[in-house]
């Protein structure tokens, strides 16, 4: 698994104007590839009137998916550079729509390829992105004790709290980068004079 990737941190649009054409790049994070798709169709709907709808996405940490299309402009000059800012900009589970609305100048192969691609670029600058980092799921298990106090402790330096539940003990659900594994044991059993359980789960990704 990637150790991070970057994603978009919600949906949005942005226009811009090139030779009296409008171009509109929606763009959502999406985490399957159906996802993607039915964010296309929903745009395509809703621009059913425009002159083109060209898209792009990429699913997956390790962009295993990559898919784009022109609508109709000449090949390679709407998707394929949609496509191509996503990945130069290292983006991942993140599907783009450009609606481009004709103005009657025509942009040339060259002029369309910048707009395309520009558009997607001025739209993440809009937008803004984050990063989200691969975890360890982790389990701590302590008495009620001593739960709020490690809970605070786990806050304060910044620890990702995923879920706490309570019964005859305390569980608290935490995710750790790798590399702060033992350091992390060794930690929470001097915290808790060694009375704490510690067991290590699979991998997920969450905010950085």
């Amino acid at each position: 698994m990637q150790d991070e990737y970057r994603t978009v941190a919600h949906a949005g649009v942005h226009e811009t104007e090139i030779n009296h054409s409008r171009f509109l790049c929606a763009l959502a994070p999406a985490a399957t590839e159906q996802e993607a798709q039915d964010f296309v169709a929903a745009v395509r709907k809703e621009h059913a009137d425009a002159t083109h709808n060209c898209w792009a996405y990429v699913i997956g940490a390790d962009a295993c998916v990559q898919k784009a299309s022109d609508d109709g402009e000449p090949g390679g000059t709407a998707g394929v550079p949609m496509l191509q800012m996503l990945l130069r900009r290292e983006m991942r589970y993140v599907v783009a729509v450009v609606t481009r609305y004709y103005g009657g100048v025509k942009l040339g192969a060259g002029g369309l390829i910048r707009a395309y691609g520009g558009a997607v670029g001025e739209t993440l600058d809009a937008l803004g992105t984050l990063t989200r980092r691969r975890f360890r799921l982790a389990t701590v298990t302590v008495d009620h004790q001593r739960a709020g106090k490690v809970q605070n402790d786990l806050r304060a330096t910044g620890r990702e709290v995923r879920d706490v539940r309570y019964g005859e003990a305390v569980t608290i659900e935490i995710g750790l980068p790798d590399a702060d594994v033992d350091a992390f044991r060794a930690w929470l059993a001097d915290a808790t004079a060694g009375s704490a359980g510690f067991e290590l789960g699979g991998e997920a990704y969450g905010d950085a």
